[in-house]
C-alpha cells in the first residue's frame, strides 16, 4: 500500500438543509425554523462512517460556493479531514421539512448538480493524482454531476492502480460500464427485480475486470470472486423489513475487509450489521443521519446477518 489513509472521492457532494415547519398552508407564508446543515454524499457516509470505526480518513471531491464552504465546515465538525478541489458552481442541496412530529410527512426537495469545466476536471485530477501518494485505499463513490464525462471513474480507477492503490468502486449506469474494464478491485453495484440476480450481475462484473463484486437486490447482497460466491440477508425480525439497505454505510462496511483480507463472510456481516441500521436510523420521511454509528444497534445486528455460499447451510 502507499499510504495509510483511505481517500473517498464524491464527485456530486451535496448540502442537506433541514427545516422544522408546522402544518403547511397554500395561502400564506410557512414559518420554518432555522436551518440545520449537514454534508452529503455517499463518499462523504462512507467517510463518516469509517472515521467512526476509528480509520484514518480524508474526503474528497468537487466542492464549491457557500454550500461547499458548509460541507467542509460540517465534516470538520464530525473529524473528518477534507480535501475538496474548489469549483465556481454553487454545489447542489437537498431541502427538507419536517413537523414537530416524528411520524409526521416530510418534504424533500433537491437541486440538480454544478456544471463541471474541463478546467475543473483538470485540477481534480492533478490533486487526486497526489492524494494517492498517501492512499491506503481510495473508494469512489455516486453520480457524476454535468460536464464530467461517463469514464471518469474509469481514469481514476487507472490512476490509482498506477499508484498501487487498491480501489472500491460504488457506481451505476453508464459511470459502471465504463470503469469496470479498468481493473477496480472491489466493485459495488445495485439490481432490481426486473435485473439480474446479484449472482448474475456479479459475476458479468467479474468477467468485465471486476476483482471482485457486492451487488445489493433489496435487502440481500450477493458477492462474488474469482473463487466463490456468498448471499447474506439480514433476519426479518432484526431490522425494520419496510427500509432498504443504507447504501452509503452498506460500501463503507465493505472497504476494511477489502483493505485487511477479511473472509468474505466476515466482511458481509459487518457491512450488513451497518447498512441495516447500525450506521443510522430510518424515518417514515427516508434515512436520517445515516453516518452516525449506532455501536448497539450494530451488535445486535451483527447476529442476525446470515451468510450462505452454494451448497452450505447459512452460518
Amino acid at each position: 500500500m502507499s499510504g495509510d489513509v483511505i481517500v473517498t472521492v464524491t464527485l456530486n457532494a451535496a448540502l442537506h438543509v433541514a427545516y422544522t415547519a408546522g402544518d403547511l398552508a397554500v395561502e400564506g407564508i410557512n414559518p420554518v425554523s432555522r436551518p440545520s446543515y449537514r454534508a452529503g454524499g455517499r463518499g462523504v457516509t462512507v467517510a463518516r462512517v469509517l472515521r467512526a470505526f476509528g480509520h484514518d480518513v480524508l474526503a474528497a471531491g468537487l466542492a464549491g460556493g457557500v454550500s461547499g464552504e458548509l460541507i467542509r465546515e460540517d465534516l470538520a465538525k464530525s473529524g473528518v479531514p477534507t480535501a475538496f478541489t474548489l469549483i465556481r458552481g454553487e454545489s447542489r442541496r437537498f431541502f427538507r421539512f419536517a413537523g414537530p412530529d416524528p411520524a409526521g410527512p416530510v418534504m424533500r426537495f433537491g437541486e440538480p448538480g454544478p456544471y463541471i469545466t474541463t478546467e475543473e476536471l483538470g485540477r481534480f485530477a492533478a490533486d487526486y493524482r497526489r492524494l494517492m501518494a498517501g492512499a491506503a485505499a481510495v473508494v469512489l463513490c455516486g453520480s457524476l454531476p454535468d460536464g464530467l464525462p461517463a469514464d471518469t471513474y474509469g481514469s481514476l480507477v487507472t490512476y490509482a492502480a498506477e499508484a498501487g492503490v487498491p480501489v472500491i468502486l460504488d457506481a451505476g449506469g453508464e459511470e459502471l460500464k465504463h470503469a469496470v474494464g479498468h481493473g477496480p478491485d472491489l466493485v459495488i453495484a445495485e439490481t432490481s427485480s426486473a435485473g439480474p440476480g446479484p449472482e448474475g450481475l456479479g459475476a458479468d462484473l467479474i468477467r468485465l475486470g471486476a476483482g471482485a463484486a457486492a451487488v445489493a437486490a433489496g435487502r440481500l447482497v450477493g458477492a462474488v470472486t474469482a473463487t466463490g460466491e456468498w448471499t447474506a440477508r439480514v433476519e426479518a425480525t432484526a431490522a425494520d423489513p419496510a427500509y432498504p439497505l443504507a447504501r452509503g454505510a452498506l460500501v463503507a462496511g465493505l472497504v476494511p475487509g477489502q483493505l485487511l483480507g477479511w473472509s468474505w463472510p466476515d466482511r458481509l456481516r459487518h457491512a450488513l450489521a451497518l447498512a441495516a441500521g447500525g450506521a443510522g436510523a430510518w424515518s417514515s420521511g427516508g434515512p436520517e443521519d445515516q453516518d452516525q454509528v449506532d455501536l448497539p444497534a450494530y451488535e445486535r445486528l451483527l447476529d442476525a446477518v446470515r451468510v450462505e455460499s452454494p451448497g452450505q447451510h447459512a452460518h
